[in-house]
Order: C-alpha cells, then sequence, then structure tokens
C-alpha cells in the first residue's frame, strides 16, 4: 500500500456517518416535550383509575356486608323461636338488634355516599343469597335431627366473625369518619356477642 492509498483509507474511516432522519427527530427538543407529556398522561389516568376502582371496590364490600347482614337477621328470625335455650334465644335476640342497627347505617351511608343502582349489586346478592340458603339448609336439618341450638350457636359464631371480618376490612380501607364510626360500634357490640355464641353449651 503506497502512502497515497494509505490516507485515503485514514480519511474514510474518520468521514463522519450521516445521522437518519429519525435520530434528527429523537434528539429534538420538541420530541422530548412530548415524550414527557405523554408520560404525565398516563401516569394521571392509572392513578385516576386506581382512585374510582378504589372507590367503587369500597362500596361493592358495604353492600356485601349489609347483605350479609341481612341474611343472617332473615335466618334469626326464621330459627330464634325453636330454640329451647332461653340464654341462646336471649343472645339471638340482641344479635338481632345489633344487626338491625347496622343494616339501617349502612343503607343510609350508602344512599348519601353512593349513586349504585340495585343491577350493579345483582351477582353479590345472588352469591349473598347463596350462602344464606345454606345457613338455612344446615338449620333446618339440625332442628329436624334435634340439635339446633348447638348447631345454631356454631353457626351464628361463624357469621358474628365473618361479619367482624368484613367490617375490619373496610376500616382499614376507608377514611371516611362516619363510616369508620359506625362500623366500630357494630364490631364492638359483634365482639361482645361472639364470646356468648361460642362458649354457648347445652349444658348450662
Amino acid at each position: 500500500m503506497d502512502g497515497k492509498e494509505y490516507l485515503e483509507q485514514i480519511a474514510s474511516t474518520a468521514r463522519p456517518t450521516k445521522k437518519t432522519k429519525m435520530s434528527g427527530v429523537i434528539s429534538s427538543p420538541y420530541f422530548k416535550i412530548l415524550l414527557v407529556a405523554v408520560v404525565a398522561f398516563i401516569i394521571i389516568v392509572i392513578v385516576g383509575s386506581l382512585i374510582g376502582g378504589g372507590k367503587a371496590n369500597l362500596s361493592k364490600q358495604i353492600a356485601t356486608l349489609k347483605m350479609q347482614v341481612d341474611g343472617t337477621m332473615m335466618v334469626i328470625s326464621d330459627y330464634q323461636p325453636s330454640l329451647k335455650s332461653s340464654d341462646l334465644r336471649s343472645s339471638s335476640s340482641s344479635l338481632y338488634g345489633v344487626l338491625s342497627i347496622t343494616s339501617s347505617d349502612l343503607q343510609n351511608y350508602l344512599q348519601e355516599k353512593y349513586d349504585s343502582s340495585e343491577k350493579e349489586y345483582k351477582n353479590l346478592q345472588e352469591e349473598a343469597d347463596l350462602e344464606k340458603d345454606a345457613l338455612e339448609a344446615d338449620l333446618f336439618n339440625a332442628k329436624i335431627n334435634g340439635t339446633l341450638d348447638r348447631i345454631y350457636a356454631h353457626k351464628m359464631t361463624y357469621q358474628i366473625s365473618a361479619i367482624m371480618a368484613k367490617e375490619t376490612n373496610i376500616y382499614n380501607a376507608s377514611g371516611d369518619e362516619t363510616l369508620k364510626s359506625l362500623l366500630e360500634t357494630s364490631y364492638n357490640s359483634l365482639n361482645n356477642l361472639y364470646e356468648k355464641f361460642s362458649n354457648f353449651s347445652e349444658t348450662k
């Protein structure tokens, strides 16, 4: 390779490469501004959907709680008169009273805070009805087998614990002091009754 060829090779290697049109667009300040705007918009949409979804989810949790409360009240009305133990009937009556107040408070809260149609809760109601029907079937079998008091106490213990668990979840998820106050009142009353049902014995 002579000197001329060597210099030409060096010149061709050092020659700057042409920038493509795309790389020029990407490096443009307008593109960067547009990119930041798009990212900000996506973040706003995500945050908004999370907030909206959380609100909707909370309303469904409250509705589900009310449905279980109402279903339990219906079962109490059907089977409390058949209980043999006067203590158990007294505890059952107290439970009905607590649930009645809770149901009313939840209904008022849902009507005030949420504009939800009954169709929105249709699936939730169907599930609640299935649970209530299963509870009634167990108590019906216990009644015809002569074990209603024991099974009733056991089932109401479970219902109370399930309702209290739902109340705790809603309490922790909500920042509304009105809702938290009514849940706390209900929870404390149910907690006292839980001991009576869980400690029930037919030998007493």
